[in-house]
């Protein structure tokens, strides 16, 4: 008996001994008063075997047939041979006009020993606290979605949260890159500060394959990328998550954001990314940290004053050498440095050619920005011209073989060419 019945058994005995009446016994079951009386006559008739469901140990009303049930395990073993159960639910629909869920095909093949069961286990994961004050740390990441519901075209938005408080700063950009993640960082050390750590994903933005050069592996570094670069020379720490579950609070966020701010662009008809960073700016971003931000539980701010340049930080850097004719060459173009460095000696020496966010180039060395303009063409140098020699027309002297008199003389002289003995080749007669 199961502890169903075994509560009704007890129940049934306390009506038998008078101590409680049969409709009191009924509400405390959670059955009505016919269905109370039903029991207690079986019980009275058949006693505590009664009490048992009689479709104890009998198949179910709605078992597949033996012979369905063959059919198919005949085709999982021979023409889907190694399928899942949802593949092998799929095309028993498609191809074999058998419906049968995935989860009756894993029925079968379980019970028929085609599928061994297998049990998960998941990574083992510590919970990490927060961060305790605000501005220690800042998640970043980029969500691509569809933002806009097929109003607009799909694009990304760069979400960047402070692990101690939750407060939230985002900008929407037409893809994960690297000009949009310098700008997303420079917006928000202009607003708030430099954070002392940023901690992103493995994406090719912030992560180097290379191997390192000699002198690097002399210096214990690692080669970085141009993000990285920036960082390095803000005095930000990079880093790097092994898994989406590692920086978690900036990937739930998004999954709050594809919810709450999808709807708030419905509402306002916006369609495209310039209308929806305005939203994010004039309500959205102060709305949502008054709904979600939490104190931090230590006191003060971890930011850091912005004390340089930022648009020359936070830029591609490229290193390249110096020619002799002081011309830089880039993508194409030759970018030439005024006289005015000349006592710098930079012939030969590598300088910074820096792309900025606007596509603008600076040059630089050592600090220094230097002035150059660009050449569409190498300057070449004027080649001499070569002195023409024997340009007259030249005419044979009178002593020349065939300058003689007679054809005998031509032939007499020792000089003079012999003629060519023609070879006398057969006739062939044709007779009729």
């Amino acid at each position: 008996m199961n502890s169903n019945e075994r509560l009704r058994l007890k129940v049934l005995a306390s009506v038998s001994a008078g101590t409680l009446r049969l409709k009191e016994a009924a509400t405390r079951l959670g059955i009505s008063y016919r269905q109370m009386r039903r029991i207690r006559s079986r019980h009275a008739g058949e006693g505590d075997a009664g009490l048992v469901h009689r479709l104890r140990g009998k198949p179910s009303n709605r078992k597949t047939p033996d012979a369905e049930r063959e059919a198919v395990l005949m085709l999982c073993r021979d023409k889907y041979a190694g399928f899942g159960p949802t593949l092998a639910s799929e095309y028993l629909l498609k191809d074999d006009d058998q419906a049968f869920s995935h989860d009756t095909i894993r029925r079968f093949l379980l019970a028929d020993g085609l599928m061994p069961k297998r049990r998960r286990r998941g990574k083992h994961r510590s919970r990490r606290e927060r961060r305790s004050r605000l501005g220690e740390m800042t998640q970043m990441d980029g969500s691509r979605h569809d933002w806009f519901e097929g109003r607009g075209e799909w694009c990304c938005l760069m979400v960047m949260i402070d692990d101690a408080t939750g407060r939230l700063f985002a900008c929407f950009h037409e893809k994960e890159t690297l000009a949009a993640a310098f700008d997303i960082f420079g917006q928000y050390a202009i607003k708030h500060g430099l954070p002392g750590s940023l901690y992103v994903d493995r994406a090719g933005i912030y992560r180097s394959d290379k191997e390192p050069t000699m002198e690097q592996e002399l210096a214990g570094e690692k080669p970085l990328t141009q993000f990285g670069r920036a960082m390095k020379h803000l005095d930000v720490e990079l880093i790097l998550a092994n898994s989406p579950q590692a920086k978690g609070r900036v990937e739930r966020v998004n999954g709050t954001l594809q919810d709450r701010l999808v709807k708030a662009m419905r509402l306002a008809g916006i369609r495209e990314i310039v209308s929806a960073n305005r939203l994010l700016n004039d309500s959205f971003l102060r709305e949502f940290n008054e709904r979600f931000m939490v104190p931090a539980t230590a006191e003060g701010d971890a930011h850091r004053a912005v004390e340089e340049n930022l648009g020359q930080t936070l830029c591609e850097h490229h290193e390249r050498r110096v020619g002799e004719d002081w011309c830089v060459q880039w993508r194409g173009t030759l970018l030439q440095i005024d006289k005015k460095h000349e006592a710098l000696g930079l012939a030969g020496k590598q300088v910074t050619v820096r792309e900025m966010a606007d596509q603008s180039v600076q040059l630089a060395w050592q600090g220094t920005n230097l002035i150059w303009r660009r050449l569409e063409h190498r300057p070449r140098k004027a080649r001499p011209k070569m002195a023409i020699k024997n340009n007259r027309r030249w005419i044979p002297p009178k002593s020349h073989p065939w300058k003689a008199s007679s054809p005998a003389a031509r032939s007499s002289s020792p000089t003079a060419p012999q003629p060519l003995q023609r070879e006398e080749k057969p006739r062939t007669v044709l007779l009729r």
